[in-house]
């Protein structure tokens, strides 16, 4: 099996050929920041395979406002999720927010 790490370099040291590149987040199409969240648009339970970039906080409020049968109904269609008055309000109001910001977002409402 390969090193992943080289034996003489520090661990702490990225290769100077890797890039940091920006992915658009799934939901709000802001850029990611540090920590990005690998999403199931079809839910891994409901046969999902695929996985798109978002934020947590738009994570978070996804799964608050959505059941694993609605997003598998859904599947990748964002407009459909975005014509929901929650996202649709949650989406505008994080729109000028900093890729790395984190609130407390509503729970599941059932």
């Amino acid at each position: 099996m390969a090193r992943k790490h080289s034996k003489h370099e520090p661990y702490g040291q990225a290769p100077a050929e890797v890039e940091t590149q920006t992915v658009p987040c799934w939901l709000c199409g802001r850029p990611t920041g540090k920590t990005i969240v690998w999403h199931h648009p079809v839910p891994k339970s409901r046969g999902g395979r695929d996985v798109v970039p978002m934020h947590p906080i738009c994570h978070q409020t996804l799964i608050a406002n959505f059941t694993n049968s609605e997003l598998q109904r859904f599947g990748t269609d964002v407009d459909m999720l975005l014509a929901h008055p929650n996202v649709r309000k949650f989406v505008d109001w994080v729109a000028n927010k900093d890729p790395d910001f984190t609130a407390t977002t509503a729970k599941k409402q059932r």
